[in-house]
């Protein structure tokens, strides 16, 4: 059997409910997002590969759960451009939206042809290098593919807000037409992938991924994190559901704090599982309590406490994980110094959440 083999089975398990928690074990300080020379980059999809290749072979032979993952990093921007915005790419940052779109060009998204946007092509380019060059332990996952209500503030801009209160015949419209779009651009590119619709492996930025047996996409919905509890209930979850559902299932991405928005979350049937960007905004306890009552997994880099060295984070972490009953995927923020540290930090998460 494989490594990569293995790993899947491992994960299968893992949502069954059986064994240990999953843990993503840090093979370095790595930043997020490498962005030297990631300007030439975003236009030519071989050196994308090869910079995203030189990430993921570091795991490939890593004590860590996680599956060495590579993709397209084209930014939040992905699916509006190809609905039609424009973008900036600036020196040694993430490319940056351009201006709204007039309501007759968000109409006119829904007639765009997707399978030869060039965005689109660019990503179709990566993943035939990666297919071509055979490398089969490190799997290829999709670009950033924001939420629903993401997309439709990235295309109307920040008019959606007054929007929202004075025009809601507008905001249906308009959310209808960027779930249209997200849900185009979602089929495209599992059929570039050769992937089914209910399943997915999934690295959500990093050069380690999940497989998902059971969810085929991924939802980043920061936006929402403004919005009161109402108005998400009235308008958020219910696309954030529409979009997961003809793919079994999806996890779900956000920065920011927001109780009631994570709540909610754990509410939603087509969840499987959570991701926050500031975990150190909450209480512990609390995530892994409403992730155990709502069934849902918490995917998710987990705060350090101040000094707070490998051994006294997994303890702690594990301790909370047993209270609960919660399941943990692991993305960890301490990072021990050495591969034989990080051998032995996985076998004990492995051991107290087993």
């Amino acid at each position: 059997m494989t490594n990569l083999a293995e790993k899947i089975r491992r994960h299968e398990a893992f949502w069954l409910g059986e064994g240990p928690c999953l843990m993503l074990t840090p093979t370095a300080r790595m930043e997020q997002y490498d962005l030297d020379g990631y300007r030439e980059r975003f236009e030519r999809p071989d050196l994308m590969w090869e910079a995203e290749m030189r990430r993921a072979r570091a795991v490939v032979d890593w004590p860590t759960d996680g599956i060495p993952t590579v993709r397209p990093n084209l930014g939040v921007i992905f699916i509006p451009a190809i609905a039609g915005t424009g973008y900036q790419v600036p020196e040694g940052a993430m490319p940056w939206p351009g201006d709204p779109l007039s309501r007759e060009a968000i109409r006119a998204s829904r007639s765009v042809d997707v399978a030869n946007a060039p965005l689109m092509q660019r990503a179709r380019e990566f993943y035939a290098l990666h297919a071509a060059y055979g490398e089969t332990e490190i799997a290829a996952y999709h670009p950033d593919t924001q939420g629903v209500f993401d997309i439709a503030h990235l295309l109307a801009g920040e008019d959606i807000f007054l929007q929202l209160h004075d025009e809601p015949d507008w905001i249906q419209e308009l959310m209808e037409a960027s779930l249209e779009i997200y849900l185009r651009v979602t089929h495209e590119l599992k059929a570039s992938l050769g992937q089914s619709a209910g399943e997915m492996i999934h690295g959500h930025g990093t050069q380690q991924g999940i497989h998902f047996p059971h969810a085929g996409v991924r939802i980043s919905e920061d936006t929402p994190t403004l919005l009161s509890p109402r108005m998400l209930a009235a308008v958020v979850l219910p696309f954030i559901a529409r979009a997961a559902k003809p793919f079994g299932g999806a996890f779900v991405h956000y920065c920011g704090r927001h109780n009631a928005f994570f709540e909610q979350l754990c509410a939603c049937p087509q969840v499987r599982a959570i991701d926050l960007g500031n975990s150190e905004f909450y209480d512990l306890n609390w995530l892994l309590a409403r992730c155990a009552a709502g069934n849902k997994v918490l995917y998710s880099r987990i705060a350090a406490q101040p000094g707070e060295d490998w051994r006294a984070y997994v303890h702690r972490l594990a301790r909370g994980v047993r209270e609960t009953g919660a399941r943990v995927i692991l993305r960890p923020m301490v990072f021990p110094e050495t591969r034989d540290e990080c051998r032995a930090m996985l076998d004990l998460w492995r051991e107290l959440t087993g």
